[in-house]
């Protein structure tokens, strides 16, 4: 455990370079938008030049770019992602709404596609060649191919409109009714989660079926214990430790395709306020949904690390 301990704060200190890098590309891709900050604040108005310049000096934006760069970085160590343009209220505030229902749906869509992939893998390679073997492979290749938009849209049709059992579209708080939430959170987040398992579950078969083809394997079976306890006390361990590779980059995905799955479904979360922002020109709110993102993008990787170290005890030696 000390060695864990010693790697997770050794990546933690990583983190900081790291955050400030993204925090550079987003205030650089920021500036070479269209969208000019005071316009929008007065958006709807016909401001003078006069009032534009106030603004644009009241706000720092007519300090050198190093300079705005280090007011910006001081901002956000405070907890300051700038104003909304349009609401006149801190962005931070919108993001703390929006938020928590992006994370719902990742980790819901994270946890359905896990259990269906270690499902799916294990059983493939326990029938390696054999019938649900391939019945399970050209499902996965077919989840590849698909989008999740697609995925969503069908399920709207065929599982909302034509038969009724879910809702097209809306949310409903878990506080409310947890029946309720999961009805508005099933196919959102089955849509988001069934390509990242169909990837996954390819993965799972192929680091299982290279297990099962190792001597220990063998030596333990011929020794008289059961198949499944060899495959779920040993094989599991020694073969997770490629899909969480995988895993750690399909959480960006998943974050990042919630902003389509929560725009088709019409869930108030991170995705619809990033596209509502885009369309009224709200570039404050644009930037702070991206950063947000971003961070927990790359705090959800550091956490795949440390899952790395706990699952194959091989890694904490070398590392």
């Amino acid at each position: 455990m000390t060695a864990v301990l010693r790697i997770l704060l050794r990546r933690t200190a990583l983190l900081v370079p790291l955050l400030l890098g993204i925090a550079l590309f987003v205030f650089l891709v920021m500036r070479f938008s269209d969208v000019d900050p005071a316009s929008a604040f007065f958006q709807g108005a016909n401001p003078t030049p006069q009032q534009l310049h106030d603004f644009r000096a009241r706000n720092g934006l007519l300090d050198p770019l190093p300079l705005r760069y280090v007011h910006f970085v001081g901002g956000l160590l405070h907890g300051d992602l700038g104003t909304s343009a349009l609401t006149r209220t801190p962005v931070l505030d919108q993001v703390l709404t929006a938020l928590p229902l992006t994370l719902q749906l990742t980790f819901l869509g994270l946890g359905i596609a896990v259990v269906l992939a270690l499902a799916g893998g294990v059983t493939a390679a326990i029938h390696r060649d054999r019938w649900p073997d391939q019945i399970i492979r050209v499902l996965s290749l077919v989840g590849v191919a698909a989008p999740a938009f697609w995925l969503a849209l069908l399920m709207i049709q065929y599982l909302a409109v034509d038969r009724g059992w879910f809702p097209s579209g809306g949310y409903i708080n878990p506080e409310d009714s947890v029946t309720g939430w999961l009805r508005t959170m099933a196919l959102p987040a089955l849509a988001l989660s069934l390509p990242v398992a169909a990837q996954l579950t390819r993965i799972v078969r192929t680091s299982v079926v290279e297990e099962l083809d190792k001597d220990y394997v063998r030596t333990a079976i011929g020794s008289g214990l059961p198949p499944h306890v060899v495959v779920g006390r040993n094989v599991l361990r020694n073969a997770l430790v490629n899909p969480l590779t995988v895993l750690g980059l399909r959480v960006g995905y998943l974050l990042g395709g919630a902003v389509v799955i929560e725009t088709i479904f019409a869930l108030p979360g991170m995705g619809k306020l990033m596209i509502d922002a885009v369309q009224n020109g709200d570039p404050a709110v644009v930037q702070g949904v991206v950063l947000t993102t971003a961070t927990g993008f790359v705090v959800v990787n550091l956490v795949i690390d440390v899952l790395y170290l706990l699952v194959n005890p091989r890694l904490r030696e070398a590392t």
